[in-house]
């Protein structure tokens, strides 16, 4: 496959990418300041602002599905920037193949109530605007997948080894949900391959 990854330096897009090129496929790494990706086989690094969707529609054509992995957190309001970001995939990526990197707040608790409503207040913003970005996303007529991360994800090891589930968090026996970026990058490449969430928000975690 070929692959478009925004924001692909990031914590979580860096892996993803990573995990990509470990299986073969190709990558345009479409960043803010491509002169910093690291030159590798099979990566090819082009400047995008997401906003510009004449040019992320230019991009994305040359690929057979986006991967979008930027965060909203640049600007100070993230609720807004997280708007904008959804305005933005759904005006570029018309008629295109979306992966999106979701947040844990896009999930719910058992009882039905919203993660975002019970994060802590510094990262409440943000999980609340991603929770609207998926909404619209999920609102569009895009051919999206959205997948959340646990309520932890954070650098480490790559076993190959976790669950998924749909929209709910998923905790393990001492209530703690996590996952690492390397085991996240697997569960959303295994999705990009062989696809099982079509116009879905699903979780993977330990």
């Amino acid at each position: 496959m070929k692959l478009l990854i925004i924001g692909a330096t990031g914590m979580i897009g860096s892996r993803v990418a990573a995990e990509a090129l470990r299986r073969g496929h190709d990558v345009i790494a479409a960043v803010r300041s491509p002169e910093k990706v690291e030159a590798r086989d099979g990566l090819r690094a082009e400047k995008l602002d997401v906003s510009d969707t004449a040019r992320l529609a230019a991009l994305a054509a040359e690929t057979d599905a986006t991967i979008a992995a930027a965060s909203p957190r640049s600007s100070g309001d993230a609720i807004a920037e997280a708007s904008a970001y959804a305005d933005a995939l759904i005006a570029g990526l018309e008629g295109r193949r979306l992966l999106l990197v979701g947040g844990a707040g896009s999930l719910n608790l058992p009882d039905g109530s919203p993660v975002a409503d019970v994060v802590p207040e510094l990262y409440r913003a943000e999980a609340q605007g991603m929770r609207l970005a998926f909404e619209k996303i999920s609102e569009s007529g895009l051919d999206f997948t959205v997948l959340a991360p646990a309520g932890l994800i954070e650098p480490g090891e790559r076993t190959g080894e976790f669950r998924l589930g749909g929209r709910t968090l998923l905790t393990d026996a001492e209530g703690n949900s996590r996952i690492s970026a390397e085991d996240y990058a697997v569960a959303l490449l295994d999705e990009a391959e062989a696809p099982k969430h079509s116009r879905q928000i699903f979780t993977a975690a330990y």
